[in-house]
């Protein structure tokens, strides 16, 4: 992508320096929809149930919310970075701040709907959210509570060395993913989808699925922003495509257990991950990425 590095985003909220905690899932609101698959994988890569901090078998639990453990983490202290990694947080400041000027354009044009920014929440080690206390293993993720995006830069590094996604474009994606929902969550789409959730259970991995697809929609819409201004570069789709395919569901369950489950799927395939992101890049119109219409 073409950027300048520039400030830090007013949206950031810089966490880095705050102290680590344990997690603990229990009841409550949503902890957010992007994390959940990164902290399933991790379980199964380890053999470590990382969402009890338990040593026990592959779980399939799905997150309803977050209870805080002792130790959560509290007010910020000085944060200690490298020269690498404050440009990085430069670079996240660009993406967060271009892909919610161009949904404070897309959004009011094309659903009728204003758009309010949410807040980038970076952190190490462990994050207290509106949705509870959640560790790095659990990757990015959006909590709908407090509105904000979370995540600890070291993600990236599991992207690039475990999935094989690198690219300053499919670092994007992934901050316009969980943007993605928030969309959703503005529009009250996530809010049906979990009420609808809880009364038809049956159903509940399927429309986790449309959900998800629906934020890499999402991603795309903004992605077709940048091309129409000119600021991708050659290879930035296929980076963008890459990461979202590495993180479909058949591929991770190939992975991690030798086969593939399509009844335990929460996020799609890869494939499907990588048609509707291109759907969106394509088309620039939400309305294409209808994922609760027919098949997927």
């Amino acid at each position: 992508m073409r950027w300048t590095p520039g400030g830090v985003s007013s949206n950031i909220e810089d966490r880095r320096g705050a102290g680590g905690g344990g997690f603990r899932m229990g009841g409550g609101a949503g902890m957010g929809i992007g994390g959940t698959l990164i902290l399933l994988v991790l379980s199964l890569l380890f053999g470590r149930n990382l969402f009890t901090g338990s040593d026990t078998g592959p779980t399939t639990t799905t997150t309803s919310g977050g209870e805080v453990a002792p130790g959560a983490p509290g007010t910020s202290g000085a944060v200690q970075s490298t020269p690498a990694e404050d440009k990085l947080v430069q670079f996240v400041s660009f993406v967060l701040d271009d892909a919610q000027t161009t949904w404070g354009q897309v959004l009011p044009q094309q659903a009728g709907t204003q758009y309010r920014d949410a807040k980038l929440v970076l952190f190490r080690d462990a994050v207290q959210s509106g949705c509870g206390v959640a560790e790095t293993a659990a990757g990015p993720f959006y909590c709908p509570v407090d509105q904000k995006v979370y995540i600890d830069l070291g993600f990236y590094d599991e992207l690039r060395q475990q999935f094989g996604a690198s690219g300053d474009f499919a670092q994007a994606y992934v901050i316009t993913h969980e943007l993605g929902h928030h969309v959703q969550h503005l529009l009250g789409t996530e809010q049906r989808v979990h009420e609808l959730q809880d009364r038809r259970p049956q159903i509940a991995n399927d429309l986790s699925v449309r959900l998800e697809l629906q934020a890499d929609c999402y991603a795309g819409v903004w992605g077709n922003s940048t091309d129409q201004r000119k600021i991708l570069e050659a290879g930035d789709v296929d980076e963008a495509l890459n990461a979202a395919a590495s993180i479909g569901d058949d591929r991770i369950q190939r992975m991690t257990r030798g086969s593939v489950h399509p009844e335990s799927f929460t996020h799609g395939t890869s494939a499907q991950r990588a048609a509707w992101f291109k759907r969106g890049f394509t088309s620039g119109r939400m309305d294409n990425c209808d994922t609760f219409a027919g098949a997927i």
